[in-house]
């Protein structure tokens, strides 16, 4: 069976230059310490600058302003909690939103634990944060301001730059999880205003378990990892050099073949728009127009979207329901019920996310499952009454 892939938003594939950019470092005797005093480490240290320089050119940073992590969720804990650990004498108050990935909700609760105030700010019907409503929430003691660049379930992508513009205003750290934007859409640290951010490798064709941290010059933060003097300090261990030379290929790619994905990706997501809008009684989720060009949220009624999914996979066709991180919770998607869905439209909701890869061929036969789909679940719907015309 041919499987269709349309859950990118989860990982992505290795792209064939990546795993062969990877695979020749390791035929290579890609094994040697970059903190090694010979020449075998001084080989890796050459490699490791070089990578870091690839993956800051993806963002418009300075090499030294990147940090190597083992993911997103490592770079955003980082930054999280090594600011509010530099900065808590100044103050514990920290701004987020409420449609933010586990990786920053489950940070700040840790530190609502250990005294630190958060306050969260709501979006509009299409997931949007109002900058207006961060400037409200600003107080004498606020630290951070942690606001994700675009959601990774619905695609809304977020005025950043303008949040961004007011934190410097007031001199508070700003943070962006990029994790399901960088490498995707254009992202520039510069144009963003953002002090922090998180970025990782899975999203953009590199492998997972590698990512990176975005600090900008003199941003007050401590690590989260104590040991070696790896990554000039900020991040102790010996650093991932297959995973590195993997996502720093990833980003020398997306820098290049960004504009021709994003144009395809947004041609997919407009097929599949119209076509899944020919089933009866479905809403798409999102901003219209400024979203990522991948992705489409979209909720139907009298269905579950975790029994659609699972005949859609049957099917040989991948998709999701919610985050990767949440999946197995029967709980609604915190991103759905913030944007004002009741929880039975938001368990009925399907996520598609396509790739490099993707064909209008894939489209039209995951719409075709999808409207057989719909109809034999419907059909055991004791609330599901057939319009007739």
């Amino acid at each position: 069976m041919n499987v269709i892939y349309l859950d990118h938003i989860s990982a992505t594939p290795l792209h064939p230059e990546v795993k062969k950019a990877m695979i020749e470092y390791i035929e290579n005797d890609g094994f040697g310490n970059p903190l090694g005093q010979h020449r075998i480490g001084d080989k890796a240290n050459e490699l490791l600058e070089r990578s870091r320089e690839k993956v800051a050119n993806l963002i418009g940073a300075k090499p030294k302003e990147i940090v190597f992590t083992s993911g997103g969720t490592e770079s955003t804990n980082h930054a999280i909690k090594g600011v509010a650990f530099a900065l808590q004498k100044k103050g514990k108050h920290i701004i987020t939103s409420n449609i933010e990935h586990q990786a920053v909700s489950r940070p700040l609760r840790a530190l609502m634990k250990m005294g630190f105030n958060v306050t969260s700010v709501g979006v509009d019907r299409y997931g949007m944060v109002d900058p207006e409503d961060v400037r409200r929430a600003i107080r004498e003691d606020t630290i951070l301001i942690t606001i994700m660049h675009a959601n990774n379930e619905i695609g809304t992508i977020e005025p950043i730059s303008d949040i961004g513009r007011m934190a410097k205003e007031r001199g508070i750290v700003f943070h962006t999880d990029a994790v399901a934007s960088c490498g995707n859409i254009p992202v520039n640290v510069d144009e963003l205003n953002v002090d922090l951010l998180s970025l990782s490798a899975n999203q953009f064709y590199g492998p997972s378990g590698i990512g990176a941290l975005y600090i900008r010059e003199k941003t007050p933060i401590v690590p989260i990892l104590d040991g070696g003097i790896q990554e000039f300090g900020r991040r102790a261990g010996t650093q991932n050099m297959i995973g590195i030379v993997g996502m720093a290929k990833a980003a020398e790619l997306a820098l290049i073949e960004m504009p021709e994905r994003m144009k395809r990706q947004r041609e997919l997501k407009n097929q599949m728009m119209k076509r899944i809008l020919e089933i009866e009684d479905v809403i798409i989720n999102g901003h219209p127009e400024k979203s990522l060009p991948g992705l489409l949220s979209c909720s139907i009624n009298y269905v579950e979207g975790e029994s659609l999914m699972l005949l859609l996979d049957e099917a040989g066709i991948c998709v999701s329901t919610k985050s990767a991180c949440a999946s197995g919770s029967l709980r609604a998607s915190h991103v759905l019920t913030a944007i004002g869905l009741d929880y039975v439209r938001a368990q009925g909701t399907l996520i598609f996310s396509f790739g490099r890869d993707n064909t209008m061929e894939d489209v039209e036969k995951t719409v075709e499952v999808l409207k057989k789909s719909v109809e034999f679940l419907r059909n055991m719907s004791p609330l599901y009454k057939k319009r007739t015309s």
